[in-house]
């Protein structure tokens, strides 16, 4: 199991993400708790659950995995997919193994001060920029893992954006604000949203559809941001924004969950 704990470590430290799949609750005597099987995203495996079988629904759920970033539990019996309560289903905890997820705050203001602690305590790796001296440092945002005095622009231009990065808006201004997303826009990060009520928002993102920019990356844009909750508050309006970061990140539907 050596080569696969080399595989997982390199995976947390920024390599292609893997999915492990490991047993929690044997739902076959023949099964030991603990087995694990790693899948790529090529579908290439290491290791074994202990039957072929069980390997091929791990291996079939874990392509569904990677873009969720799942971390969860399943309960896989004969058929595939099953309940808890089925006789001789099989626990299986699959988790998607990555390196930390970034969040690129843009703006240094209440609300992007409130958005570092809280994304830092669901553990992304935090990115604060901004151009004043006095808002961007570390004194004022212990949370940040970097921070980054500079002008947006040649600043987000040079910064790496991919899937795994979230990029939030929130600067002192509508002009900032429209020159940082003429940076970021089709990069392919993986949630883009700029705060502003609809109508600012809607001028800034005409300015860009004038000067060319293709609309299906602008309909990707989030604005104005975040879930409705009726948030006034700037960590109020910071847990809308990372709420909607979530939904996004792991497929959810921002529903309410209460059943009556």
């Amino acid at each position: 199991m050596l080569e696969l704990t080399r595989r997982l470590l390199a995976a947390a430290e920024g390599g292609e993400p893997v999915v492990l799949a490991s047993i929690l609750e044997s739902g076959d005597s023949a099964l030991l708790p603990g087995a694990r099987l790693l899948v790529e995203r090529t579908g290439a495996r290491m290791g074994s659950l202990g039957d072929s079988r069980l390997d091929d629904l791990a291996a079939a759920y874990a392509a569904a995995a990677f873009p969720r970033h799942t971390a969860e539990t399943v309960y896989l019996g004969p058929d595939g997919l099953t309940d808890r309560s089925i006789r001789g289903a099989t626990a299986v905890y699959i988790e998607v193994v990555e390196s930390k997820p970034v969040f690129l705050v843009v703006g240094a203001g209440h609300i992007g001060r409130a958005l570092a602690k809280l994304a830092d305590f669901l553990d992304f790796y935090v990115v604060v920029l901004d151009d004043r001296e006095d808002f961007a440092s570390t004194e004022r945002l212990p949370e940040a893992d970097e921070v980054l005095c500079e002008d947006f622009e040649p600043a987000l231009e040079r910064y790496p954006i991919d899937a795994s990065t979230s990029i939030v808006l929130v600067t002192r201004g509508h002009k900032q604000d429209e020159l940082s997303l003429r940076k970021c826009v089709g990069r392919g990060a993986g949630y883009l949203g700029m705060i502003g009520s609809k109508r600012r928002t809607g001028a800034v993102l005409q300015h860009l559809r004038d000067e060319g920019f293709d609309q299906a990356a602008l309909d990707l844009v989030h604005t104005p941001i975040g879930l409705d909750i009726g948030a006034e508050t700037p960590e109020e309006i910071a847990i809308s924004i990372m709420a909607e970061v979530i939904m996004m990140r792991r497929g959810g539907t921002g529903a309410p969950m209460y059943h009556r």
